[in-house]
């Protein structure tokens, strides 16, 4: 039978392997949620929100063809930590634009906001003091709701008054020095000349027209992808 005293020498190594056991469990337990977080934690999808009209809804082409889906599939190939939510709606006002914004901010919570509006106030001989100032809102309460915010320029022809028209191209870079935004100056620049690349309406390009604008806005976009 074995003494007590014979017993102590294997009791305390016992106790010393246990500890140390415990010991090393508890580093283990302690780092796991840090490697955790670091393997497991994917990068934040961002959202490129699209406020426009008829030019950025698709109208006339068809589905998946507008400069919108094309900018989607570049945010994929270059940028996947960002996507593209279309809010554009044919006919739509910066009225309109205005009176839905707070809606999708709130709904999409975007890191940049492209507004395309201000066509159709010109089509429909609005004020374009109110242009500018519904204009001069979105872009504020884009910002105010932490989103950074690219304007998109349009331009009318002549024949709605060339002090009109002058004055309607203005608004959108008077705009984005007021409100610190981005500017692209002209969606339609180098296709504008072009009858060919438009429909019937000679208003609305075709798809075959729409890489170009797309790279229009690419220009100015790009830059902010980068900085957001």
């Amino acid at each position: 039978m074995l003494s007590m005293c014979s017993l102590i020498p294997t009791l305390s190594r016992l106790v010393r392997f246990v500890i140390a056991a415990l010991f090393l469990a508890a580093l283990s337990w302690l780092a796991a949620p840090a490697w955790a977080a670091g393997a497991a934690a994917p990068a934040a999808v961002r959202t490129v929100l699209v406020v426009g009209d008829s030019l950025s809804a698709e109208y006339g082409i068809a589905r998946g063809t507008g400069w919108v889906p094309l900018l989607g599939a570049r945010l994929a190939q270059r940028y996947p930590n960002y996507r593209v939510v279309n809010a554009s709606i044919s006919g739509d006002t910066t009225r309109g634009g205005l009176a839905r914004l707070p809606a999708l901010l709130a709904r999409d919570r975007p890191a940049i906001v492209v507004l395309e509006l201000g066509s159709n106030d010109a089509l429909r001989g609005l004020p374009l003091d109110v242009t500018e100032q519904n204009l001069a809102a979105m872009t504020q309460r884009s910002t105010q709701a932490g989103a950074r915010v690219l304007i998109v320029g349009m331009q009318i022809p002549p024949n709605y008054g060339r002090d009109y028209a002058r004055r309607f191209a203005q608004v959108f870079p008077d705009v984005a020095r007021t409100e610190h935004a981005a500017l692209v100056p002209f969606l339609l620049e180098g296709i504008a000349a072009d009858r060919n690349l438009f429909q019937a309406d000679g208003l609305h390009p075709i798809a075959a027209a729409q890489p170009r604008l797309m790279e229009n806005v690419w220009k100015v976009l790009a830059p902010m992808l980068e900085r957001t």
